[in-house]
């Protein structure tokens, strides 16, 4: 229950909506977003400290509704004592104005979402109740139903995302703030993660702010996983056992996880196991190479003091040890060189990060520290003809990067500036039979975001970032260069129901480092490779009516001087430019017990002006075209049940086409998938869920999958699950 307090006679109640994206965080700071979303000041007379941890509030909402949810949970009141001054008052307070003190039920703005969003133009936000209705085991997955965020390969250890259109390694991504440099093979998967351990994903498609970290050359991605006070919102301890059974292929994932919070203690940790077979495409055939044999999980441990100094430490790391095919992203690849189909693969990647910060922070203190390690390590077998018993030996490469920051929020009255330090070091070495070879580089920035609402209806974000890089390479050749980064975005009321956004940003990412795989002891880099840079701009308008929500927009992406070497001695310098471009339209329609959502978009790809196919585009593109996807979910509430589903529909694309030879062609294909969950009415605890994914059994190759253009005379691309029947078990105690 929240004690709010009547509101002043004199002043007139003001229902115009606002757009908020406040996460779950110390409440304190999140009154601080809500004056920089609305314009009102918050002063706290006779509340003494606040504390605590407000609930995430998302959505476009009364500044009231937003101010109740802020302070559900702390016994504060609140009176207006102005059109754009609100107090806040502690339980028993005198308002001073002759109201009544009333009781008055919390109303959850957020249905039990929680998000990391930060209000971005171009911010595509994943909440915990996405992930949890998704009911993910990949990142496949984890992204469904969201048009501009495309996975390629039915395979976890071999997907890639693109967002935009453009390949995840020109993102600047993170898990639980720490730098993430997993580029090792260019068969294997970027970033592998589990979805079990993941409370939200927060994506910057294009303009990112410069505090999303370096190399933000497309945008970013933070992926922020678990803690135990998303279970316990006091001293307490508990757990979940959550089982999910795939009868295509008879695949079991099951994750185990337990919490506890005591006298300031705080621990979590999670262990997923999955474990099954080859699964069927469409055809009916087995696709060969697919079984399933992972282990992930976490470990996590805080402190927090009285006055809000938290201490946090944690362990994620992430193992996929199985046969694959012998190109782990295609089927196979018709080469003048023998191979065996399929060969073992061993990936291991882990994630150590400490972090420091204040949950009650005062005035202009608002202190973050991060501190990380982080370690990608693949192993592949090496043969010398065509079959597994002319094993040879065993390579392997190993991506490290040991990184951190430390900035501070400055909270103002029409918003905040975020301003910092960070740095990393990075390696990438690969062992070979007869050779070993690393490249190296360190980079020190220095950044500031400042998110400001300087007028009722504007919204504005800036951000100047400075770095200085080092480069080693292989042989010795070392080069150092600097470069400044800047962006600028912004957000406009022009009607009660009507928003248009815009934002641009310029980004030095410095040298990037070379996948392991691609090394050569050899390599010659002459003057020396060039600093990557790009240029992001984006555009679009937001309409909301009632329970409606509209919006469009425009998109560009172009990289210059992207550095993607081969393994000849004369390729270490190999750099293209690329260019990603586009639209995108969608809408929602929300009820009380549900959801109607549609996305499109289309992307068009080009590398040096020529469209972009699967190989040149390397960890830079892939050819996307149009999207179209639908999501709908609707709860009976009576019945404690839930229905829902999504579908996915990928038109066909000839950009590629040669009618010469007839290859080129990218067919179109379209996916429904369904779910129905209930929550059992004797044991609340349980949930239950039976799923069919890829109902009407089309045979066919996502987007992003390496090949698909090449026809089956030169790549035979890895097909997507049959009709797939899955059924969930979910405890809590």
């Amino acid at each position: 229950m929240l004690l709010v307090a009547g509101a002043h006679e004199a002043w007139a109640r003001d229902d115009t909506p606002y757009s908020f994206s406040i996460p779950a965080k110390p409440r304190l700071s999140a009154l601080a977003d809500f004056t920089a979303a609305t314009g009102i000041q918050v002063v706290r007379p006779d509340a003494g400290a606040i504390r605590g941890i407000s609930r995430a509030v998302s959505g476009r909402y009364s500044a009231e509704t937003a101010l109740r949810e802020i302070l559900a949970g702390s016994n504060l009141g609140y009176h207006f004592t102005g059109p754009r001054t609100v107090a806040i008052e502690a339980p028993g307070a005198s308002v001073g104005y002759g109201g009544d003190v009333v009781t008055l039920d919390t109303i959850s703005v957020t249905g039990g979402a929680q998000d990391i969003g930060r209000g971005g133009v171009s911010e595509i936000n994943i909440t915990r109740a996405d992930i949890e209705r998704r009911n993910a085991t990949d990142v496949k997955g984890l992204f469904r139903g969201e048009a501009g965020v495309t996975v390629g390969s039915p395979l976890p250890m071999s997907q890639k995302v693109y967002v935009h259109g453009i390949e995840e390694t020109n993102l600047a991504v993170s898990i639980d703030g720490a730098r993430q440099n997993n580029k090792v093979f260019h068969h294997n998967a970027t970033t592998m993660i589990d979805p079990n351990l993941l409370k939200a994903v927060r994506i910057d498609a294009g303009v990112a702010p410069v505090d999303s970290g370096a190399g933000a050359l497309a945008g970013a991605i933070a992926y922020v996983t678990k803690d135990a006070r998303d279970f316990l919102s006091g001293d307490g301890f508990g757990g979940s056992l959550k089982s999910i059974f795939n009868f295509n292929g008879h695949v079991s994932t099951n994750n185990l996880t337990s919490y506890s919070r005591q006298g300031g203690f705080e621990t979590l940790g999670s262990l997923t196991y999955g474990k099954g077979n080859e699964f069927r495409a469409g055809n009916g055939q087995e696709v060969l190479g697919t079984a399933t044999n992972f282990l992930s999980g976490i470990g996590k441990a805080a402190y927090q003091g009285i006055e809000g100094q938290r201490f946090a430490i944690s362990h994620e790391q992430m193992r996929d040890d199985a046969i694959r095919p012998f190109r782990a992203n295609a089927a196979q690849i018709v080469d003048v060189r023998p191979t065996p189909l399929l060969r073992p693969y061993k990936l291991d990647r882990q994630n150590t990060v400490f972090t420091y910060t204040d949950d009650s922070p005062e005035g202009w203190w608002d202190p973050k520290f991060v501190l990380a390690y982080t370690r990608s390590k693949v192993a592949v077998d090496q043969y010398s003809g065509a079959t597994i018993d002319t094993y040879s030996y065993t390579s392997e490469g190993v991506t490290e990067s040991f990184n951190g920051k430390l900035e501070n929020k400055f909270a103002l009255p029409i918003g905040n500036i975020v301003a910092g330090l960070d740095f990393y070091r990075d390696r990438a070495e690969y062992t070979d039979k007869d050779y070993r070879t690393a490249e190296r580089a360190s980079n020190f920035g220095a950044y500031a975001q400042a998110r400001l609402r300087p007028w009722e209806r504007t919204r504005l974000s800036f951000g100047l970032r400075g770095e200085h890089q080092h480069f080693e390479g292989v042989n010795g050749f070392r080069s150092s260069d600097q470069g400044l980064s800047g962006n600028v975005s912004g957000e406009h009321d022009l009607t009660s129901f009507l928003t248009a956004k815009a934002g641009y940003s310029r980004v030095w990412a410095g040298i990037p480092l070379s996948e392991n795989y691609a090394q050569n002891p050899a390599w010659n880099y002459g003057a020396g490779p060039k600093s990557v840079t790009s240029n992001n701009s984006t555009a679009g308008l937001v309409a909301h009516y009632g329970s409606f929500e509209l919006e469009g927009g425009v998109f560009r992406t172009q990289i210059n001087d992207a550095r993607v070497p081969l393994w000849a001695p004369d390729m270490a310098l190999r750099a293209f430019n690329l260019q990603t471009q586009g639209f995108q339209a969608g809408g929602t329609y929300n009820w009380a017990d549900g959801f109607v959502r549609v996305r499109f978009i289309r992307i068009d790809a080009e590398i040096d002006g020529k469209p972009a196919n699967s190989y040149v585009g390397r960890y830079l593109t892939a050819p996307i075209g149009d999207v179209l996807t639908f999501q709908a979910v609707h709860t009976i509430a009576p019945w404690k049940l839930t229905v829902g589903g999504d579908v996915e529909i990928v038109f066909d694309n000839n950009t590629l086409f040669d009618p010469a030879t007839g290859i080129g062609r990218l067919e179109g294909y379209q996916v429904l998938n369904a779910f129905i969950e209930h929550r059992s009415f004797y044991l609340p605890s349980l949930k239950m869920r039976g799923e069919i994914r890829n109902l009407f059994n089309a045979t066919y190759t996502a987007r992003g999958t390496y090949g698909l253009e090449f026809g089956n005379g030169l790549v035979r691309p890895l097909y997507e699950s049959g009709r797939s029947f899955l059924a969930s078990l979910r405890l809590d105690f």
